[in-house]
Order: structure tokens, then sequence, then C-alpha cells
């Protein structure tokens, strides 16, 4: 009996040695590549984006956002790091296209006017990508499970930027003409722009209109703070490498009117939107 009990505290003793190893051990750090997957929601704007003929559930899902990480103890079990990444997924299309006169002079389609199916070679591409640029620093709270064997929670916070841009693109592009002001020339100075009217309405111009180009780009942005709790497990399975994968939810909220065109001019009556999702994040880092 008594060496059943000997034997017992014994294997107790190993095994609390396991889960109670000293402070210390908790000092380091480490830094390496680790990409976010992002099972987002909904994308911001989508519904518009179906109106041109895209279809958003061609999107990447889940959402990735390639970048690196690293992090640092400071006391006892708290740790802090930090995580800056970008991530991008494009959507495509080419329309059909039905050619239509305006028999009936009401300025919109409709039944009886002239239609024939345009088969030239100039059909326009429509392109659509949504990006994330996101910059966090991280804290969090550690508990030991085994000697190389952690469990953590935390939280990263931060600021992101969405991006959604949209191309329509109708021929070739060239060089020179990517350079070329789409409504006049400049006189020899460089002075002042030359722009052709019809004519006998040189007197009637109140607005300026761009000439044809190859490719409309429109850029809309916003600048939004993140937010994403999870928790995390860390496997230090060398000397000085070791793995940590920690499961979470992102939450990004894009106020009313916060987006941006071509990071200028304010959208005032853009809608609120929701960066938000299950997160997934790998990391294979170096340290301790």
């Amino acid at each position: 009996m008594k060496n059943n009990i000997i034997i017992i505290l014994f294997n107790l003793t190993i095994a609390l040695g396991q889960f109670g190893y000293p402070v210390e051990d908790f000092f380091g750090g480490g830094i390496g590549y680790s990409p976010m997957y992002i099972s987002l929601d909904s994308i911001p704007g989508a519904s518009r984006l179906e109106s041109l003929g895209l279809k958003t559930n061609d999107f990447k899902d889940p959402f990735v956002i390639h970048g690196g990480e690293g992090f640092a103890h400071i006391t006892g079990k708290w740790r802090v790091g930090g995580y800056a990444g970008v991530g991008a997924s494009s959507i495509s299309t080419i329309p059909n296209i039905i050619l239509y006169e305006d028999t009936n002079n009401d300025n919109i389609f409709s039944v009886g006017d002239i239609t024939k199916s345009y088969e030239g070679d100039f059909s326009p591409t429509i392109d659509a990508k949504f990006s994330i640029a996101l910059g966090a620093g991280s804290v969090e709270y550690v508990m030991p499970l085994l000697q190389d064997l952690e469990l953590s929670a935390g939280a990263l916070l931060g600021l992101a930027r969405a991006n959604i841009a949209i191309e329509q693109q109708a021929g070739t592009p060239t060089w020179d003409k990517t350079f070329q002001n789409v409504y006049g020339t400049y006189d020899e100075n460089g002075e002042n722009l030359l722009i052709l009217v019809s004519d006998g309405t040189i007197d009637q111009q109140e607005t300026l209109r761009p000439t044809a180009a190859p490719s409309l780009l429109r850029d809309v942005s916003a600048t939004f703070f993140n937010f994403q709790p999870y928790i995390a497990m860390k496997w230090q399975f060398l000397e000085r490498m070791g793995l940590r994968i920690s499961v979470g939810f992102n939450k990004g909220t894009i106020g009313n009117g916060s987006w941006k065109l071509n990071g200028r001019t304010e959208i005032s009556d853009s809608p609120t939107a929701a960066i938000q999702g299950v997160v997934f994040r790998t990391m294979l880092y170096i340290g301790l």
C-alpha cells in the first residue's frame, strides 16, 4: 500500500511538472509568415457589383490575407505582438451586347425598339478587385499545457483599409493612350487645354465630356478600426522553430459616408458596411 502511494505521488509530481514549468520559460519571442483566412459574411457593395453583371460569389472564399506576425513576452504570462498583411481577390466578366435604336424616343429600352446583337471585337471587359490591408497589434494571456505546448486567448486590434477597384475596358490599351488627355489637347505652350465642340454649340457649352477612352477605372476605399478576438495554440516543435494556429472572429465596421472615390473625394451617401467573419490564422515562426 505504501509503495502504491509513493508511485502515485511520484507520477503526480511528474504530471504537475509538465503543467507548471517556471515563469522564466515564457520570456522570448518569435517572428514568421502568417496567412489569415477570413470567411467573410459579405463583400461591401456586392449588390452594386452584381448590377454590373459580376458574380460576387466568385470572389475567393475564404478571403486570404498574406502577412507577417511577431510576438514577445513582456511579463509573467502576458504576451504582445503585431501583425501586418494585405490580401486581394478579383472577378471579371464579358457581357453579351445588344444594340438598340430608341424608336419610341423614350430614352429607355422598350418593346418595339429595333435590336441587333453586337458581333464586333470591342466588347467591354468588366473587372472588380476587392482588397484589404491590415496593420494591428495583439495582446494575449498564455496558459501552459505541456513543456512545448501553450494555449492563449487574446485580441488583435488595429486599422485596416478596404478597397474596391472597378475597371470597364473596351479595346486594347497602349502606352501612349494611357497618358492621353481624355478631354482635349494642350496648346504649344502647354498652358491651355483645347477642347473640340460640335458646330454651332460653342456658346452653349456648360459641361465638359471626356472623349472615348479604352479604359475607365473607379477606385473606392475606406479606413476602419478592426477588432479580432481569438484563441491560439502554440507548439514549439524545434529548439528555435514552432507552429502557431489561432481561430477567432473578425469584426470591422465602415461607417456611413466613410468611403472615398480615388482616395480623395468623400462619397457622402455611401452605406455602412461590415468586414466580419470567422478567421483562421496559421504562423510558422522562428524564435522561442
